[in-house]
């Protein structure tokens, strides 16, 4: 839980506005740049709790979110998606990916 109070969750920038279109008004605020960041770190675990929960049908929609919330993390932090995959990519290239499903198990 972060230090902000609990009333409310970070939303999509359009929620609102579907809100209205259903008819109903929603109450919003929006977080200062600090409560922003400490949410969008809840909004991660979240969206990763749903993946995990997910079924394979679901699995990809719920993907997609924490991608979306991984993007506004980089941005929060003043990295470019594009600055973002360079430094996946480089990671990748020092330290491989997991395409090849290795399992360590420990050391000898």
């Amino acid at each position: 839980m972060n230090r902000y109070s609990t009333a409310g969750k970070l939303v999509r920038d359009r929620i609102p506005q579907i809100i209205r279109d259903e008819g109903a008004e929603p109450l919003v605020r929006t977080a200062g740049p600090e409560e922003y960041r400490s949410r969008l770190r809840e909004k991660l675990g979240e969206e990763v709790a749903e993946f995990l929960a997910a079924d394979e049908a679901d699995a990809v929609e719920e993907l997609a979110d924490v991608l979306e919330v991984v993007r506004a993390l980089a941005a929060d932090l003043g990295v470019a998606p594009g600055q973002l995959e360079k430094i996946r990519e480089a990671k990748a290239r020092e330290r491989g990916g997991f395409t090849e499903r290795v399992v360590w198990t420990g050391n000898r």
